[in-house]
């Protein structure tokens, strides 16, 4: 007998019905299509329910669907409907032989007409799996897939893991810093001390005090620092948490150096938390205040800036601003011609010779801090702190080196480039002399140096009043000049001829050479006013 006859049975046997089933003999078979032998098993489960008596005026048909509906429910099928259905037909009629001879049905039924979906074979193939018995249908291609994909990728970030070069974990270091009380506060300090011969590359330290203070006033292009005692002069160089300035960035360590006799004192004021920067502050308020000027690299727009910012914030007296020298600045301006920038640390292995080995990449420190903040142990700073060292002996090295050479007017070995760079500032500095020294030196190189620097000489001869020497220079500028590169010198001479030697059937010569280089009026012009002149000289 099928389910619904069953259950129709069930729903009628109740309070007012003609014929009323005994309770213990009532036995009903389970919702779901199943083989003959495990749908006998579910019977003979079901016949063993306990006998449940009437309560009030609920049926027992209705009491018998609840406890169907609890016992499906803790075996893990679909509970039975209010009605007495789960939306499931029932079981096709097997014979006795066996499951073999059940009806075959598709994989998937269709919806029904009431809108729900036929799941007696999803039930089927749960419970044969939960047996062990049938297992689960084909795979889904897409899924497939993705597994295949995702073990691709697996194993190409394993691939590229082992290539990378595992970094050796340095060893913990305890910060080199002490805390000193001051009257303002504690302070954390680190110092050390550089000797008299203590040499930064091939420049030695201790070369800033023998500088010029007219040669340094002219090289950065600052008459004030003429009067300038550089013997007391305050190296500076910051390290922030980010490179955005304004107040959101702090200067968690402030390196500060300076000359004692002829050795070099290098201390380092360092931030262990936030807000604690008026002691530090005042500290430095101190240094500055026994100094004559300033010493830094790219101080002038972001150093000094920054820590005006920090006293105004802290509420702490900003001291009287220094002569300040930048030599950023005079770096520029002197290696242009080199192409290759003025980053701080070029310049270092370029110029001085000193090539650092395992200096903490300047873009990380401050995130550096950040994790020092947030308490680990300090050794991860260390690195910092010499890179802050070195920056500040390599700003007196820099300095030393820079007047030096351009003290020497281009009588040692240097590079072309920079004797021309040499001889641009000293033009710009009023130094007539000096720069045509530096202009005849980077001529000897030739190219395009050489031309850029006999056209200065040039210019310089006739600021002088030696127009003779100006067209001798132009004229071997011409030699270095390669064809089509020439027409400006030959404007140049144009005008030498006509204005100051009053040669002008040479300079008409070199105008008709110089038309690449003007404007097609502007030319004839020219050319008519040149052509006019010579016929009245008879010419």
């Amino acid at each position: 007998m099928d389910l619904k006859r069953k259950l129709s049975r069930l729903t009628s046997a109740g309070p007012g019905s003609q014929a009323r089933a005994p309770v213990n003999t009532v036995a009903v078979a389970p919702a779901v299509e199943t083989p003959a032998l495990e749908a006998r098993e579910q019977d003979a489960a079901v016949a063993r329910i306990p006998p449940v008596e009437e309560a009030g005026t609920t049926t027992l048909a209705e009491v018998l669907v609840q406890a169907l509906r609890k016992r499906m429910s803790m075996d893990g099928e679909p509970a039975l409907d209010a009605e007495g259905t789960d939306g499931v037909r029932a079981p096709e009629a097997v014979s006795a032989d066996g499951p073999t001879a059940r009806t075959e049905v598709s994989d998937r039924e269709a919806p029904r007409a009431d809108g729900l979906v036929d799941l007696r074979e999803e039930a089927r193939r749960r419970f044969a799996a939960k047996r062990g018995g049938a297992a689960e249908g084909p795979a889904d291609p897409r899924v497939e897939t993705l597994r295949q994909m995702l073990s691709f990728w697996a194993e190409r970030q394993g691939t590229a893991s082992a290539r990378k070069a595992v970094a050796p974990v340095p060893e913990p270091r305890a910060l080199p810093v002490e805390a000193r009380s001051t009257p303002h506060g504690t302070v954390h300090v680190a110092e050390q001390v550089y000797a008299p011969d203590h040499r930064h590359g091939m420049a030695p330290v201790a070369a800033a005090l023998d500088v010029d203070a007219r040669l340094v006033a002219g090289l950065a292009l600052h008459p004030e620092l003429e009067s300038v005692d550089f013997t007391r002069m305050l190296m500076l160089d910051t390290e922030t948490t980010g490179l955005a300035g304004g107040t959101g960035t702090v200067p968690f360590l402030v390196g500060l150096g300076w000359f004692e006799g002829r050795s070099m004192r290098v201390q380092q004021l360092f931030l262990r938390r936030m807000g604690e920067e008026a002691p530090l502050l005042r500290l430095l308020a101190e240094r500055m205040a026994s100094s004559s000027c300033l010493v830094t690299y790219n101080g002038k727009s972001f150093d000094w800036p920054l820590l005006r910012t920090r006293f105004v914030l802290n509420r702490v007296p900003v001291p009287k601003e220094l002569p300040h020298l930048d030599l950023l600045h005079c770096a520029r301006r002197v290696f242009k011609h080199r192409g290759e920038g003025a980053r701080l640390v070029h310049l270092e292995s370029k110029v001085l010779g000193h090539h650092r080995v395992g200096d903490v990449d300047g873009s990380l420190i401050p995130e550096l801090y950040f994790r020092f903040l947030r308490g680990t142990d300090g050794s991860e700073l260390v690195p910092v702190l010499e890179h802050n060292q070195k920056d500040l002996l390599l700003l007196a090295a820099l300095m030393g080196d820079l007047v030096r050479r351009f003290q020497s007017e281009g009588t040692e070995r240097q590079d072309p480039r920079d004797l021309l760079g040499f001889a641009q500032v000293a033009e710009r500095a009023g130094d007539a002399a000096r720069a045509l020294t530096f202009a005849k030196a980077a001529a000897e190189s030739g190219g395009p140096v050489g031309i850029e620097a006999l056209v200065l000489a040039s210019r310089l001869c006739r600021r002088s009043g030696d127009c003779e020497a100006a067209v001798a220079h132009l004229q071997r500028a011409l030699t270095f000049a390669k064809p089509g590169q020439g027409a400006v010198l030959h404007l140049s001479l144009t005008k030498l001829y006509e204005h100051s030697l009053k040669d002008l059937p040479r300079a008409l010569y070199h105008a008709r050479l110089a038309a690449p280089v003007e404007l097609p009026d502007e030319h004839r012009l020219r050319l008519e006013r040149l052509e006019r002149r010579l016929s009245r000289q008879g010419v």
